[in-house]
């Protein structure tokens, strides 16, 4: 999905700025499963503007320069809805630890280890962040979505530590007692 059609998604969230979109896409509700940059967020914003799918407002902030808050027009939302009969394109996985790990023979064993556990802690924040959302007036749509989420961390935290051992050359066990020593 395109900057623009991600920009049109966030803002049926309520009116945003540039910086909320990209919060919501680092920690807010589409954090699990997309992404977007800044570099792409300002210009689709723009562009968005300029096709009047979306509104901007200027709100005056105490000696900071004014914010930007966008809303979304009813010429948005038709354009998302038709944006979103679109086949969506498949699913990829893009991990340079996966090719890290696919590259094993070429890290030094200390090195391997440590982006194991640095990635295994990092998929468990995520884990606990996703768990410790309150559920509470969410739509059973989005709500789907989000166990989605929860389901996926669980299950790269549970074949981490269960299978991370095929990495090292170690027995379950020890990979088992390397994931709790931290």
């Amino acid at each position: 999905m395109d900057a623009k059609n991600l920009c049109l998604g966030a803002l049926t969230c309520g009116d945003a700025s540039g910086y909320e979109i990209k919060k919501m896409f680092e920690e807010g509700p589409f954090a699990h499963f997309h992404q977007v940059s800044f570099g792409s967020i300002y210009p689709a914003l723009a562009k968005l503007c300029d096709e009047e799918l979306i509104s901007m407002r200027e709100e005056t902030q105490d000696g900071r320069p004014d914010k930007k808050v966008y809303s979304l027009t009813d010429n948005g939302r038709q354009a998302l809805r038709k944006a979103l009969k679109k086949k969506p394109a498949d699913d990829k996985l893009r991990s340079e630890v996966m090719v890290m790990f696919f590259l094993e023979e070429f890290l030094e064993a200390d090195h391997l280890r440590e982006v194991f556990d640095q990635q295994l802690e990092f998929y468990r924040r995520l884990l606990a962040k996703v768990e410790g959302l309150d559920d509470s007036g969410v739509s059973h749509q989005r709500l789907f979505v989000r166990d989605f989420g929860r389901m996926f961390y669980r299950s790269i935290v549970g074949y981490m530590e269960e299978n991370g051992h095929l990495l090292f050359g170690d027995k379950p066990q020890a990979m088992e007692k390397a994931g709790t020593d931290q």
